[in-house]
């Protein structure tokens, strides 16, 4: 391919990937779409409809991911999500932080940038904090924890982290088969889990954050996997993935966006060239998104903090977030919806620290209303 036609190529999966993410932050504002309520909403009220939503965008994620992989669309063993090592002790840990500081920040990434979308100020101290955190966490002094984690909990796996992969290589199978089945049984259950409640069926709000979150993650997969691949780079000659700042195959996450969309704007070197990626591209579409629906339905409005405690809780939970969400290697969408969509097994240890974290932020935040009575 002649970089001409790269640069074109990336520049068509850029605007198609905002266009998606302005659909997802839309969406997203509407429904409420939240896994932070989710969790809380079955802490505090026993209430798990919320949470059914969560586990019917994943299944169908889940299921679309599979279809396209078995059809030979896209390259499952080229996604971020299935390196050779099993980052256990990464995901346990930066999950714990993040579901901690989402807790504290009222939100999790993408809430935080639908937040902003319709007036919320706090949410921009969030968004700043954890932009730092994530940026610290990548090339800064908050690195040495993703380093330490790593260097003592996980190991390598030669078949990757996908687990249809592990089955594949014991039993000699083909990958994408096994995929397939076991996107329809997980992915299926949980969409039948969620369709099995009366009152998430009574709300067309529940079925559209389930399946428009769900269906946007494939259609993501489905743009750079299949639309975006190259096989020869013009520059290196190796395959890459157009729009992407790695190379390597992905989907919706906001963690490390948001801290490239802030190291991009914090850049100093006039003479740098500013080249977008699909990260940075998807962040300013959901706050698009969020803010056109605000607008639209004449809800904008502007909310600040509410005092010093507020404000510290808000900052170091943005700060814990934005660490834990790179050590992790993804948010609640990133890990939780993107990553689960491949069956990857690291995401699914991500996403059980990131419920675990949740439950300590809200047993503090219990501890801060009683002690303030």
């Amino acid at each position: 391919m002649e970089l001409a036609e790269f640069v074109a190529l990336e520049n068509k999966v850029l605007a198609i990937a905002f266009a998606l993410s302005v659909i997802f932050g839309a969406i997203a504002r509407r429904t409420g779409f939240c896994t932070m309520g989710a969790v809380s909403d079955v802490y505090n009220m026993g209430s798990w409809t919320r949470m059914r939503v969560w586990g019917m965008a994943a299944g169908v994620a889940m299921i679309g991911f599979a279809v396209m992989s078995y059809l030979g669309w896209i390259r499952p063993l080229d996604t971020i999500y299935s390196a050779g090592r099993m980052n256990w002790l990464p995901a346990v840990v930066g999950g714990l932080l993040f579901g901690f500081g989402m807790v504290l920040a009222s939100g999790c990434a993408h809430k935080t940038l639908v937040r902003i979308g319709e007036g919320n100020l706090k949410s921009l101290v969030v968004f700043v904090m954890m932009a730092i955190g994530a940026i610290s966490a990548m090339w800064g002094f908050a690195s040495a924890l993703h380093v330490l984690t790593t260097n003592y909990g996980s190991f390598y796996i030669e078949s990757g982290n996908l687990t249809p992969a592990w089955i594949a290589s014991a039993f000699g199978w083909d990958a994408s088969n096994i995929g397939l089945v076991m996107a329809i049984v997980i992915g299926g259950g949980l969409a039948a889990w969620a369709m099995s409640s009366a009152k998430f069926r009574a709300s067309g709000d529940n079925l559209l954050a389930g399946l428009g979150i769900g269906l946007l993650i494939v259609a993501m997969w489905w743009v750079l996997g299949h639309m975006g691949y190259v096989a020869e780079h013009p520059d290196t000659l190796d395959s890459f993935y157009a729009g992407t700042a790695s190379g390597s195959l992905q989907s919706f996450s906001f963690t490390s966006p948001i801290g490239r969309t802030l190291h991009l704007v914090m850049m100093t070197d006039l003479n740098q060239q500013i080249v977008l990626k699909v990260g940075v591209v998807t962040v300013l579409g959901v706050i698009l998104g969020s803010f056109l629906h605000a607008i639209l339905t004449r809800s904008f409005q502007w909310e600040g903090l509410y005092g010093e405690q507020d404000t510290a809780l808000h900052i170091i939970g943005g700060l814990c977030m934005g660490v834990g969400g790179v050590v992790a290697g993804g948010c609640t969408v990133g890990q939780g919806v993107s990553g689960v969509s491949t069956l990857s097994g690291v995401s699914f240890i991500a996403v059980m620290g990131i419920m675990l974290g949740a439950i300590v932020g809200l047993r503090l935040q219990m501890w801060l209303l009683m002690r303030d009575e």
